[in-house]
């Protein structure tokens, strides 16, 4: 099994570069580049469909044959405004040339050519809550199931406030068993405020056969090849997650921990 937990690679450049052949799975794949102004990132889409999520700052963005002009909008990810976001199918190519200091993601999964290039965001973004008391946090639907612009990937960005659980009650969507369940790889790329701080993430499966819990400290990204993936911020710390979610349907369905489905059934009432 691959680690689950992964550290950037260095402060500039491609810090991330998660591929199905390193996770060790099938479908999600997950980039991130830390620009400084005037450095130019480009990749070719290849056989995967790519969401180009500017996490934070500004770049000019050139993608699928098309200039897309200056995309961007939050200087800080924590202005929780609705990120800027770019949709591009495979067989093209982008390129992004930081006009500030720029955080860009690249969310991959399998792609089928039936979408069009088109942006994402921040139109059709509006920051929601989800949840109640400490389990309450806020999210930006990029690319889930209700928007159709997508083969594969389904994105979302949370927003979990200090001394919150997230991804809570424990769920998992490991099996493909539509409509029960759907079988879904997820990674998530955390973020910090302030930014020395930590998260705590636990994967497990109901037999124990997977038991991990991880520290994660600012710019990590885990992974979720199977199991229950909750996860929590420290009294005085925010935390942020990108989540990239793909597998065979793009439908979310998930079922909660039997242990505690009770939480979600109360608040459900």
């Amino acid at each position: 099994m691959a680690k689950l937990l992964i550290h950037p690679a260095g402060e500039t450049g491609k810090v991330h570069d998660v591929t199905p052949a390193s996770a060790g799975w099938g479908y999600v794949g997950f980039g991130l580049h830390r620009l400084r102004a005037g450095e130019t990132a480009r990749e070719a889409t290849g056989g995967t469909e790519v969401i180009l999520v500017l996490v934070e700052g500004k770049a000019h963005i050139r993608g699928a044959g098309r200039d897309w002009g200056e995309m961007g909008e939050r200087l800080d990810v924590f202005e929780k405004t609705p990120p800027h976001c770019l949709y591009l199918p495979n067989g093209t190519e982008w390129e992004a040339t930081a006009t500030t200091p720029c955080t860009l993601a690249v969310c991959a999964a399998p792609g089928k050519g039936r979408h069009p290039a088109q942006r994402l965001g921040p139109e059709g973004i509006e920051l929601t809550p989800r949840g109640q008391g400490t389990n309450t946090r806020h999210v930006n639907n990029i690319a889930m199931e209700a928007r159709d612009v997508a083969d594969a990937l389904l994105v979302t960005e949370v927003f979990t406030p200090a001394g919150h659980w997230s991804s809570y009650p424990s769920h998992r969507h490991d099996e493909d068993d539509f409509p029960r369940m759907t079988y879904l790889e997820e990674t998530y790329y955390m973020r910090l405020n302030p930014p020395q701080g930590f998260g705590i993430q636990r994967v497990y499966t109901e037999d124990g056969a997977l038991d991990e819990t991880m520290t994660v400290r600012n710019h990590d990204v885990t992974l979720v090849p199977r199991g229950h993936h909750p996860c929590a911020a420290p009294y005085g710390y925010e935390l942020y997650y990108l989540n990239v979610m793909a597998g065979p349907r793009r439908q979310w369905r998930f079922q909660n921990d039997p242990d505690h489905d009770w939480i979600a059934k109360r608040d459900a009432g």
